[in-house]
């Protein structure tokens, strides 16, 4: 098992190294690798999966270096909630790389792109695989370069170079709360093993620290874009789509919620720290909701989404981790299909993005369409598609605990969470009724043609994954000797499956379940049935953007954040820079330390330069006042 999860990790390292040393200017070279190496390592995680020996955990440790009692641990810890991630990054990363041969075929530097490809999916999977804290963090930075350098790959315009930017700056903000928390855990329980932790934590659960937790949320705020660190992700749509499908879908966000499940799975999340997740969460789940109706660009549409749906796993963790990973798993695969539908329709409209300029595409790309309309309705939640059933657990999870303890702040994450169940089907409402049907508003919308087969294939497996991906936890489907459960490896279910099983009677079972079950379906109903009237009728124009003007530049805006942190950046952070540069490196450096010192001493010696003169007389002082001196020195003592 060593061998093939090493094999598994290093295999698209290798892919990347050939491609960027030998074939960047290949011109089917550097795809053929990169797919390949995808392909291959998604093989070798399934076979390691439905392997005949029934693996429950397995880790291997190598120490890298040692100092004193500290050692650097590399290893892979391989257990089921490893598995399930695995699954998800090897086989949407693999589809993506599939859909990526057709949209990047007349890319001049699709070699360079391929290599940025492999780089990721070796990075993403290591750190999935990390046995521990410090290698975790080593691949956390590792998916931050990655993801910088596939978003500027159209550096020759100013908007990707400012979002590749804007993406690793803003990471690294909380990458450092994320860094002190590592090593505050390494420095009280001198290990940062996810297993010795889980051995430690459960033996006394008290020792969780408040502080220690939210250090390490830090590193999921910035990585899965959350309040208040939310303001890359829609920016980093100025990447190629294939990229937007691999950072939203299954990959880069989702590494902070599978940090935040790893963490909450050992107990190192104190409740407060459980509490803090869950109100950001929850209103970053509504407010991504408006602010995506205030957007015309197809992927900032999806950008925001994705903010939403990430609150929701935010708000699952804080409820039961095994519901976040549970809607983790559903929504890679209807956000990958939603992007790689949008970046077909951007292809095949000659890279135009804005929906009010598209419009009748059912008829003009009717495979794309109809997949579009499956990952549409998993999305908002339509019962027995995927979305629906993860989904209604964080519903249903939510409004059992405001139940039962009946505080005001669990009230207010719920009724938050269900705000955000009623915008999708809005904002989603409102991008399909103007990019598929009606007339087309565009001479490109107009001669727009079906998409390519490497294109299409991906997006029909994804379709299909959207709308049953979700059988294979909601009900007993098993075959191939228990090995598949559903369309997913048994093996990759049971760390949701499991706890599901002991958590979804107690929820169904709380007072008013079936009432909210029928709300739910009532609001996504209505949702789209506002989303019909308000944007159903492909006018070519943004309704409240014509009728409401100042309340559609406010959701454009998305809250002003950037405009605070460009305030912030310019009117403080920059003159405190120039304070500290001209007081503290300046003259107190430069001038006082530096020149200062220089200029003493030199003072100094020419004066005692000037002393010691080459005549008798001089000698003959200095011979006396030594003489002196030694003398009052033995009368002292």
């Amino acid at each position: 098992m060593d061998v093939e999860l090493y094999s598994i990790l290093l295999l698209p390292l290798c892919s990347a190294a050939i491609i960027a040393l030998f074939l960047r200017s290949s011109k089917w070279g550097g795809a053929t690798v990169s797919v390949t190496s995808a392909g291959i390592a998604l093989a070798m995680a399934v076979a390691a999966m439905l392997s005949d020996a029934k693996i429950e955990a397995f880790e291997s440790r190598h120490v890298l270096f040692s100092l004193g009692d500290f050692s650097m641990n590399f290893g892979v810890l391989f257990d089921p909630a490893a598995m399930n991630m695995l699954f998800v990054v090897c086989f949407v990363g693999f589809l993506i790389h599939v859909f990526s041969v057709g949209y990047m075929d007349k890319d001049p530097c699709k070699g360079r792109f391929f290599a940025g490809m492999s780089f990721f999916m070796f990075s993403m999977t290591g750190l999935v695989l990390s046995s521990n804290l410090f290698m975790m963090f080593v691949f956390w930075e590792l998916v931050g370069f990655s993801s910088y350098a596939l978003i500027a790959h159209y550096a020759d315009t100013e908007a990707a170079r400012a979002a590749s930017k804007k993406a690793f700056i803003v990471n690294r903000v909380g990458d450092v709360g994320f860094l002190l928390g590592i090593i505050f855990c390494q420095a009280k329980f001198g290990t940062t093993s996810f297993s010795e932790l889980s051995q430690i934590l459960s033996q006394n659960p008290s020792q969780a620290s408040t502080l220690m937790g939210l250090l390490l949320l830090c590193g999921f705020l910035g990585k899965s874009a959350q309040f208040p660190l939310q303001v890359w992700l829609p920016d980093a749509m100025a990447g190629p789509t294939p990229v937007s499908a691999l950072i939203h879908a299954a990959t880069m966000v989702a590494a902070g919620v599978f940090m935040l499940v790893r963490l909450s799975a050992v107990g190192m999340l104190a409740p407060d720290v459980l509490d803090t997740v869950a109100i950001l969460c929850a209103l970053m789940a509504f407010f991504a909701g408006l602010w995506a109706l205030g957007q015309n660009d197809i992927k900032k549409i999806l950008a925001y989404s994705t903010l939403a749906h990430l609150g929701l796993m935010g708000v699952g963790v804080s409820l039961g981790y095994d519901l976040a990973m549970y809607h983790l798993t559903m929504h890679a695969f209807f956000k990958a299909t939603l992007f790689l539908v949008a970046g077909s329709i951007i292809h095949a409209c000659c890279h135009e993005q804005d929906i009010y300029k598209m419009g009748g595409l059912f008829r003009r790309m009717p495979l794309t369409s109809f997949v579009g309309l499956l990952a549409s309705l998993s999305i908002i939640a339509i019962p027995y598609f995927s979305g629906y059933y993860s989904k209604e657990a964080i519903l249903a999870a939510s409004f059992g605990k405001a139940h039962i303890t009946g505080a005001v702040f669990d009230q207010i994450v719920f009724w938050l969470v269900m705000g955000a169940a009623l915008l999708t089907p809005i904002y989603m409402g409102r991008l399909f009724f103007n990019v598929f049907l009606g007339k087309p508003n565009s001479e490109k919308a107009a001669n727009a043609k079906e998409s390519g087969i490497f294109m299409i294939l991906p997006l029909l497996v994804l379709g299909i994954y959207s709308l049953a991906g979700g059988w294979s936890f909601a009900y007993d489907i098993f075959w191939l000797d228990g090995k598949m459960d559903g369309l997913l490896p048994s093996a990759a279910t049971q760390f949701v499956g499991n706890m599901l099983e002991v958590h979804m009677p107690a929820l169904e079972s709380v007072q008013g379940a079936g009432l909210l079950a029928k709300l739910a379906l009532s609001l996504t109903v209505l949702g789209l049935l506002a989303a019909y009237f308000l944007y159903g009728r492909n006018r070519g124009y943004d309704t409240l953007q014509r009728n409401v003007p100042i309340l559609y530049d406010a959701l454009k805006q998305h809250g002003w954040f950037d405009s605070l942190y460009d305030w912030y950046v310019a009117k403080v952070q920059q003159r405190f820079a120039v304070l500290l540069a001209t007081f503290a490196d300046m003259f107190l450096i430069e001038l006082l330390f530096v020149r200062g010192i220089g200029a003493f001493c030199a003072v100094i010696g020419y004066g005692i330069k000037g002393l010691h003169v080459c005549s008798a007389n001089s000698q003959v002082r200095w011979f006396a006042a030594g003489a002196l001196l030694l003398f009052l020195l033995f009368v002292a003592f």
